[in-house]
């Protein structure tokens, strides 16, 4: 008669990773966030400035169409907001003038700012960058409809 074979499975020492793997796999991504980051957290900054200005040319051509409706600009006073609702003293509005019927907000998450008469053309539409200072460089910059 032979002898039973033992019902124990087989343990096996190589099962997993060692402590020094996982520590060599952490340095490499690290290092390689370190190297591509920037250049993506750069993109990102460069894009929210490509937006604003897009949404700034796009306030102005509402502000263009209710000069066209109305008459004249909205005063100060009204501000953006007579693009989504009607002003007491604007016969001929036929707004609203945006889509979605709200005032959008620049990238940064602040209103833009409406100045008439502008330093820029007949009325200034702009953001005041990622900072919200007047004036900066690079994405603090300010982001306007000029």
């Amino acid at each position: 008669m032979k002898p039973c074979a033992s019902n124990h499975p087989k343990i096996t020492r190589h099962a997993g990773f060692t402590l020094l793997e996982l520590l060599v796999v952490l340095a490499i991504l690290a290092l390689l966030g370190g190297l591509v980051g920037p250049r993506i957290m750069g993109a990102l900054g460069g894009a929210k400035t490509k937006t604003a200005t897009v949404q700034a040319k796009n306030l102005e051509n509402a502000v263009k169409t209710f000069y066209l409706d109305v008459g004249r600009y909205p005063t100060a006073a009204e501000g953006l907001t007579a693009l989504t609702a009607r002003p007491a003293t604007a016969p001929g509005w036929n707004g609203p003038y945006l889509e979605k019927n709200a005032v959008p907000q620049d990238p940064w998450g602040r209103d833009f700012i409406y100045q008439i008469p502008g330093q820029h053309g007949d009325v200034d539409i702009y953001s005041l960058g990622a900072d919200g200072q007047p004036g900066g460089e690079g994405e603090n910059a300010d982001v306007g409809n000029w």
